[in-house]
């Protein structure tokens, strides 16, 4: 059973930063890229940031140049910081991991973690 545990959403003021962070089975988390999207309310989810197994990154082009998503390893996990956050960047930021086979596949979710950035 893979598990995705997400933390570290809340309430911050425009120009604000947060950190996610999101720790996965370990059974999974080193053969795989790991993923950040979101969802605002109305609106279809979208990939935030990726980050293969090697390292290896990409962005959303909303978000490039204020968010960084990086990998330990060791610990399992998978961090987003949000920095100059902006009110269009409220969401629940979903943690995924990625096919080993199929790019932009995603197989398993966390829970999801809320995101709201006050004006």
């Amino acid at each position: 059973q893979v598990q995705l545990v997400e933390s570290g959403g809340g309430l911050v003021q425009a120009g604000g930063s947060l950190r996610l962070s999101c720790t996965a089975s370990a059974s999974i988390f080193s053969r795989n890229a790991m993923a950040w999207h979101r969802q605002a309310p109305g609106k279809q989810r979208e990939l935030v940031a990726r980050i293969t197994k090697g390292g290896m990154t990409n962005y959303a082009d909303s978000v490039k140049g204020r968010f960084t998503i990086s990998r330990d390893n060791a610990k399992n996990t998978v961090y987003l910081q949000m920095n100059s956050l902006k009110p269009e960047d409220t969401a629940v930021y979903y943690c995924a991991v990625e096919d080993r086979l199929v790019v932009n596949l995603y197989n398993y979710w966390g829970q999801g973690t809320q995101v709201t950035v006050s004006s």
